[in-house]
């Protein structure tokens, strides 16, 4: 009895490791597929996204003008530190960012709310004209402001004068130019934030607005204290993509202000390819560049330590 009930049990082991073995076999199959799957991308972000980075921290201690690099250490990023035009350019876009990822979020999540609302009418039609600006390219957007604030033919000041109003320098005075730089930029960016949020407001158990409504809960106060709250984690990462678009945002403000006038528009980016194409200085450019890779790095972990990474718990 005890050999039979032994080579049964020898019997079953050889057939739970045929079984077993065709599954790991299919399971190598798999990941293989989805090697090759993500490959393509993997090559893109190496020879287009790592390599550059490489190539741009190494030239930052670097004299190069295009054709010969000489190794000069830190000279590139003690020259940058003192440069008065590098801290001007930083305040400019620190400042277009503080002011430009409220505007931004707010336009996002108001066209968000109106457009997911149960009284909002034609929503098909108007998710397709909000979504609009994601489908041009950042160049379009601003030759399309530039023709409508432009000051000689734009189509506002058209309108300024047809009521019997004075053209408005849009363009000529610096504070205008940044005033239009940040509307467009929140023009351009509330497409794709709305579409964000509009997968968080749905996604919202309506369960708790019903229970609010019991309670005679007021509209402001089911945003507040149930809208606000659930879409924690979307704000975040709204915020910190915001952040992170207007920190390094170049071809928009190239195409709408050319950093004019003056420099009044001229942001980081702006600065980094002035220097590095038109002066021929891609050396120091590339220390700008790496300056401001560390600057978005840590507002980026500042964001997820307070934030707590976007998590909704407590």
């Amino acid at each position: 009895m005890k050999e039979t009930t032994n080579s049964q049990v020898q019997s079953k082991d050889y057939e739970y490791a045929r079984e077993i073995k065709p599954k790991k076999k299919k399971k190598d199959n798999l990941q293989k597929w989805a090697f090759l799957f993500i490959l393509a991308n993997l090559i893109l972000f190496l020879l287009f996204f790592a390599w550059p980075a490489i190539l741009g921290f190494y030239y930052s201690f670097t004299e190069y003008n295009g054709n010969t690099a000489t190794f000069i250490g830190l000279a590139n990023y003690i020259e940058l530190f003192q440069d008065p035009s590098f801290y001007k350019a930083m305040s400019r876009t620190f400042l277009y960012t503080l002011l430009g990822v409220p505007l931004v979020y707010c336009s996002s999540l108001l066209v968000s709310v109106l457009l997911t609302s149960k009284h909002t009418k034609g929503k098909t039609i108007a998710k397709t004209i909000f979504f609009f600006p994601w489908l041009v390219s950042p160049i379009v957007v601003g030759v399309l402001w530039r023709w409508m604030f432009g000051e000689s033919f734009g189509f506002i000041n058209f309108v300024i004068q047809t009521v019997g109003g004075n053209p408005v320098p849009w363009f000529s005075n610096g504070n205008f130019a940044f005033v239009v730089v940040l509307f467009a930029t929140a023009w351009a960016g509330t497409a794709f934030n709305m579409l964000i949020f509009i997968g968080a407001l749905i996604s919202i158990p309506k369960s708790l607005y019903e229970a609010a409504d019991v309670d005679g809960a007021t509209g402001w106060q089911k945003f507040w204290n149930i809208t606000l709250p659930s879409i924690r984690s979307t704000s975040f990462l709204v915020i910190l993509l915001s952040t992170f678009n207007l920190m390094k945002e170049f071809p928009m403000v190239q195409t709408l202000t050319n950093g004019g006038p003056g420099t009044d528009t001229l942001f980081a980016v702006q600065y980094i390819y002035e220097t590095g194409f038109n002066q021929l200085k891609v050396g120091y450019a590339s220390a700008a560049s790496m300056v401001l890779f560390v600057i978005l790095l840590v507002f980026s972990l500042l964001q997820f330590r307070f934030s707590k990474g976007g998590r909704v718990d407590e």
